[in-house]
């Protein structure tokens, strides 16, 4: 079984993140910022990953612990899932497009975490969360996922269509890299032996 827990509490939040990444995609967000649960449900629903993910946190401050915090717990149970990523297909890429918005996504389940991310809003906000916010979830989620992510928007004319995009980006070349290969199911994706 490819599942993870994660309970991790701090003095700004409290999260509770569980997954399975040989799911359908069953999800239950409830972090209290209502378009970032909606963001999740759409890396839960296009991944296929099963995410239960409950953040309780210093709200009344603002959303970035609460953001930055999910996407620690969130890289941390993808990657205790993975195990020794035997089998995995470690490569995927992804263009998604939503009516005049073009993103990309392109990842490597490499175990060396890096982030590029070229994405510009034209707004301070999408509904209550902050724009900025979107950068340091993907920060948090890619280094402690352990992963390469290249996040990049060829243009958008909607700021809500530029985010929503690039959860479902990710999530399409995640479903690819974290599936098991039926030609390569007893082996590790690299010549080293090791990821």
């Amino acid at each position: 079984m490819r599942t993870a827990k994660i309970a991790r509490k701090t003095n700004e939040t409290q999260i509770e993140v569980s997954i399975d990444l040989d799911g359908t995609g069953e999800h239950n967000m409830l972090t209290g910022i209502g378009f970032f649960d909606h963001m999740l449900d759409q890396l839960s629903r296009h991944s296929l990953i099963d995410m239960d993910v409950r953040c309780t946190g210093d709200l009344h401050i603002d959303f970035h612990h609460s953001v930055e915090d999910v996407g620690i717990a969130l890289g941390q149970a993808i990657k205790q899932a993975l195990g020794d990523k035997r089998g995995i297909r470690r490569y995927a890429s992804a263009d998604l497009p939503m009516d005049g918005t073009l993103t990309r996504a392109a990842l490597d389940v490499s175990g060396r975490p890096f982030l590029v991310f070229r994405a510009e809003f034209s707004r301070d906000k999408v509904g209550k969360l902050d724009t900025e916010l979107f950068r340091e979830f993907w920060q948090a989620f890619a280094i402690n996922a352990g992963i390469t992510l290249h996040i990049e928007n060829f243009y958008t004319d909607n700021n809500h269509h530029l985010a929503e995009s690039m959860f479902k980006a990710v999530a399409r070349a995640l479903r690819d890299a974290v599936e098991i290969d039926p030609r390569a199911a007893d082996r590790v994706p690299s010549t080293k032996g090791t990821l």
